[in-house]
């Protein structure tokens, strides 16, 4: 039954829906009724993902074309088709940000006395203070580099911008030489000029085109005929053979020194450069034309975030988000007693992630607790979760952490503190050869006075204090004993090396998370086969894997409704009769990344809901170590059923796919519902209840009510 959903035509590529994902960051930082800059950090957010995305997944694709490979995707497509559509979709999504750029927020930030000077633009007295924060500042950590017939062309790092300049010697043997310089990292992208402040505006300069202006001191006796900037993208995904690696850390440490030096996989440089100066970089790169974006400045619009965070300016971004502590948990300085009563679920960022992080700097200092164990996949660079196992360690603590060194781009930072830790005393491990560690989940041992017990926190998202103020996500904490003593069995697999025997709470990768969902889908479909309720809700960041995909294909099919909720990725192709009819997928960009995995099966009536840590995607299910764990509590479960509510409701920030692959926005048919909105005054509104509350005048809770999830499905279509 299932292999009747597998044609071409019912899937989309994996790498083109990634880049509509990124089309609809565009979307907001076009939006002109986001602050100004929240649309110039849009903006910046896109560039980024951009970078990653050439990093690795054009990287890889271009390996397979080198290869030869003409293997299709189940979408149909050969590597070589993919390049090509990457290359399309690509040139008119950044021509559309250069526009935004250009035509509206450009002029807007000059509207509100934010200017962002070329070193023609500069005064006198401007110039003056540039040249002497260029001989102090600057000029001594540049490195001018000559191409010419001694002087190959020089190995560039990964993203850095560079300066390329036209040389006329006097008597040279060739008419024109070469030069390149490098913009340093170490220094500030971006300079703010003297004399700038709110009343007569800010005035600011890049540093690429500060140095610019003094090129000339770098170069003495040559003249400078042209200078375009330029930039290189390279493969920085790691190679590591770790059934062949002796020593993992020291392995992954040696494939980091190479990262920069990768093959280049893109080339970007200024709109203006001569087209024989292109194809000279192209050559030197391996590149051709197909690698080459023409863009004008900036090249980098990375270079421009300082503008966004500027302490200046904070009329033009969102209004400042505090989280809160919930009504639950506020004025309980006990939280061990709270979840000896009951389960805690907590919704970030609207809930505050501090009540993790405090959660465990008490344990470090709780002489009744015994011992803690983790899982670190990514953390902040000055981490009070790690300063807090390390402070565990040395109160005579049993401390283990399972540090995932593999984690891309937080490989150095996590080799790092994985150090630091074994210094202090912690048990540290790294991972499983062949799997990534991608599991949230803590478990402290405490002695309390009725017997020794496991507190439990399982999370959808990492234990990372900075972004758990940007993105969505779910912490379940928890004493429930079937379900601590399976985490407990996890820890002791993945530390021991144990066999997996089997567990009933969780469902882990890549053991039996797979196989579990299709077995859930199944009972839908068997469900609305007998004429019971049968529904589907899922909320993830992406949607790839083909025989998951081709499930949801049976079970639309079979009549159960199906709403998926999906940030970035999906390939299933909804609204295709007779196959995916009753399937609706939707995306929400706002101010925080959707980050949150939710699942709803409803079971004949008797719905059971979940959180984890794993997308729907081969790598979660077959390569990856995942939890999704079960949410059992009736109160839980209401705010569970809210949570989904409220995403489906979405008008303003939600985004429909059609079958064409394509996406459109939802048009309100009744007043406008902005998820993210409500629960940031919800938040409010608590927090509200709780300061009366602590004077003693009582507020009822009235929240809205969006539409129940018996009545959501199709109402958008």
């Amino acid at each position: 039954m299932i292999a009747t959903f597998n044609k071409a035509e019912y899937f989309i590529n994996r790498e083109l829906s990634w880049l509509e994902f990124n089309a609809r960051v565009l979307e907001e930082a076009a939006d002109p009724k986001q602050p100004l800059l929240e649309r110039l950090r849009f903006l910046c957010i896109f560039s980024s993902n951009l970078d990653e995305f050439f990093e690795i997944r054009v990287a890889g694709i271009k390996q397979q074309i080198e290869n030869g490979s003409e293997e299709q995707s189940a979408d149909g497509l050969t590597p070589l088709q993919v390049f090509e559509g990457i290359e399309k979709r690509t040139h008119e999504l950044v021509e559309q940000q250069y526009k935004i750029w250009n035509e509206e927020i450009k002029p807007a930030l000059k509207k509100n006395g934010i200017f962002l000077c070329t070193h023609n633009e500069l005064t006198e007295s401007e110039l003056e203070w540039c040249k002497t924060y260029f001989d102090k500042e600057i000029f001594p950590v540049l490195t001018p580099l000559a191409v010419d017939s001694s002087h190959p062309f020089p190995q560039l790092v990964n993203k850095c911008l560079n300066l390329i300049l036209t040389l006329k010697r006097p008597n040279a043997s060739h008419m024109h030489n070469f030069g390149i310089v490098q913009i340093p990292r170490i220094l500030p992208r971006l300079i703010t000029l003297p004399g700038s402040n709110s009343k007569s505006g800010f005035r600011f300069i890049l540093l690429s085109d500060l140095v610019i202006n003094f090129l000339d001191t770098l170069f003495p006796g040559d003249e400078i005929q042209d200078v375009n900037s330029f930039r290189i993208t390279r493969n920085s995904e790691l190679y590591i053979d770790e059934e062949e690696a002796e020593n993992l850390l020291q392995t992954v440490e040696e494939e980091l020194k190479k990262r920069n030096r990768g093959n280049a996989v893109r080339l970007e440089i200024e709109s203006t450069c001569p087209k024989e100066l292109e194809e000279i970089l192209l050559k030197a790169l391996h590149l051709d034309h197909r690698d080459s974006y023409r863009n004008p400045d900036p090249l980098n619009f990375l270079h421009l975030l300082p503008i966004c965070n500027h302490e200046a300016f904070p009329h033009l971004r969102d209004r400042p988000w505090t989280p809160v502590i919930p009504l639950e948990l506020s004025g309980k300085p006990d939280l061990f007693e709270v979840i000896r009563k009951t389960d805690v679920l907590l919704h970030h960022p609207y809930e505050s992630f501090g009540i993790i992080v405090d959660f465990l700097q008490k344990a470090a200092i709780d002489p009744s607790v015994l011992g803690i164990r983790m899982t670190l996949y990514r953390t902040s660079g000055d981490s009070p979760i790690v300063h807090a196992l390390i402070r565990a360690a040395q109160n005579g603590k049993q401390v283990t952490t399972l540090v995932e060194i593999k984690a891309r781009f937080d490989e150095e930072n996590n080799i790092q503190w994985a150090r630091r830790m074994e210094e202090a005393g912690i048990h540290v491990l790294y991972g499983i050869v062949g799997l990534k560690t991608h599991c949230k989940m803590l478990e402290i041992i405490r002695r309390d006075p009725d017997q020794i017990r496991l507190y439990v926190h399982l999370a959808t998202g990492n234990y990372h204090p900075s972004t758990a103020r940007l993105y969505t996500d779910l912490s379940l904490l928890t004493t429930n004993e079937e379900i601590t003593k399976e985490v407990a069995t996890l820890f002791n697999i993945l530390t021991g090396l144990s066999r997996f025997h089997g567990i009933q709470k969780l469902i882990v990768s890549p053991f039996n998370m797979a196989s579990r969902l299709k077995e859930m889908i199944q009972r839908e479909i068997d469900n609305a086969k007998e004429g019971k309720k049968a529904r589907i809700i899922a909320k993830l960041n992406a949607l790839v894997d083909e025989d998951i995909i081709q499930h949801l294909y049976a079970a639309s099919s079979a009549g159960v409704k199906i709403d998926l909720i999906v940030r970035g990725i999906c390939c299933l192709r909804p609204g295709i009769p007779q196959v995916s009819e009753n399937i609706r997928v939707i995306s929400i960009v706002g101010r925080f990344l959707e980050h949150s995995r939710i699942f709803y099966f409803e079971n004949g009536g008797n719905p059971e809901y979940y959180s984890g840590s794993a997308d729907w995607m081969q790598r979660n299910f077959y390569r990856r170590i995942e939890i999704i764990f079960p949410i059992e509590n009736p109160k839980l479960k209401e705010k569970v059923q809210e949570i989904l509510e409220a995403y489906l409701a979405d008008n303003v920030k939600a985004r429909e796919l059609l079958a064409n692959g394509t996406y459109r926005r939802i048009k309100p048919e009744k007043e406008p519902f902005q998820a993210q909105l409500y629960f940031r005054e919800k938040a409010r509104k608590e927090q509200l209840i709780q300061s009366k509350g602590r004077e003693g005048t009582e507020i009822p809770i009235k929240a809205v009510q969006p539409v129940a999830i018996e009545n959501q499905n199709q109402n958008f279509l």
